[in-house]
């Protein structure tokens, strides 16, 4: 088929790949506009515009799809599909329906639970056992179109944000061939959603404080569901003040005691119903380590009250 793909993050790079490997055209890529990184807020290209240009393909990263000309160049490529996956920017009913065949998007979640900008993040903070990649048709309202395509897969107990992303956007790129071959033979029958919708909003930096008093299993979800990015973080005492530090990964551990207190020197934590253990973290102004590492130069002994 002849192809546009539009897509940013890391996510996303793996179904580009497929498309590509699997013989498909892929006359352009859309994607957002490198933005800055780094300590040196150099502008960076995005994972797709980075990916897309070492495979020699053409590159487009308009700040929105609403412009005219930006449509005009879209339609003006003759596609027989779009194939989207964590683009960013809302189509409007002059895209969606430019390709011969509409635009297609690759969703992290079981349509309707988690539409939105971040599923894979509510899901595990939820604590939700079981998740999925759904290829379905776009429509103008957010995540609300048929589905066409769909692969069920379990949440681990200790999976992160980081670890689903990584395992779904295999899972789906997979997807992408079988669903356009099944479509172009006109094998595929698209169903609708049913259930009541979730919505899975945007993480904004007030909900990324651990708050102690939540029972264990809330906060272990909250941890995983927030890292590596934006992360989980509370304050630990030292001698110059609070420490910030962000808590990346946990497991659930036994104990009780005052809610965020340090029941041993190795930062198991007591929660308003149970405890957790710190297994992974990042200090402020330091790379990520074990907490057996962090530990040995910043000791939180039992005891120790978290804020």
């Amino acid at each position: 088929m002849r192809l546009a793909f539009m897509g940013t993050p890391d996510f996303a790079v793996p179904s580009l790949a497929e498309l590509i490997a699997s013989g498909h055209e892929i006359v352009a890529v859309y994607s957002q506009p490198p933005r800055p990184r780094g300590r040196g807020q150099k502008l960076t290209p995005s994972p797709v515009h980075a990916f897309a240009e070492t495979m020699g393909l053409p590159v487009f990263t308009p700040e929105s799809m609403k412009a005219r000309e930006v449509v005009e160049t879209f339609q003006s490529l003759d596609l027989d599909a779009a194939c989207v996956v964590a683009y960013g920017h809302i189509l409007k009913p002059a895209v969606l329906e430019a390709p011969r065949l509409g635009c297609l998007n690759l969703h992290g979640s079981l349509l309707p639970r988690w539409r939105g900008a971040a599923p894979i993040q509510r899901a595990i903070m939820a604590g939700d056992r079981q998740t999925g990649v759904q290829i379905m048709q776009m429509s103008e309202g957010l995540d609300e179109g048929p589905i066409l395509l769909s692969e069920r897969m379990d949440i681990h107990p200790d999976d992160t944000a980081a670890t689903l992303s990584e395992r779904m956007a295999h899972v789906g790129a997979a997807l992408w061939p079988r669903a356009l071959a099944a479509i172009e033979r006109g094998g595929v029958t698209p169903s609708d959603q049913v259930g009541e919708p979730t919505y899975a909003r945007k993480i904004t930096p007030a909900e990324t404080r651990i708050d102690w008093t939540r029972p264990a299993a809330e906060i272990d979800a909250h941890i995983r569901g927030l890292s590596p990015f934006p992360g989980a973080w509370f304050e630990a005492p030292s001698a110059t003040g609070p420490v910030r530090i962000k808590a990346l990964l946990s497991a659930l551990a036994a104990g009780s005691g005052a809610a965020g207190t340090a029941l041993d020197d190795a930062l198991t934590v007591a929660c308003g119903d149970g405890a957790v253990r710190l297994i992974r973290v990042q200090r402020e102004g330091k790379a990520a380590q074990s907490a057996e590492e962090m530990l040995r130069g910043f000791p939180l002994t039992a005891g120790t009250v978290l804020g």
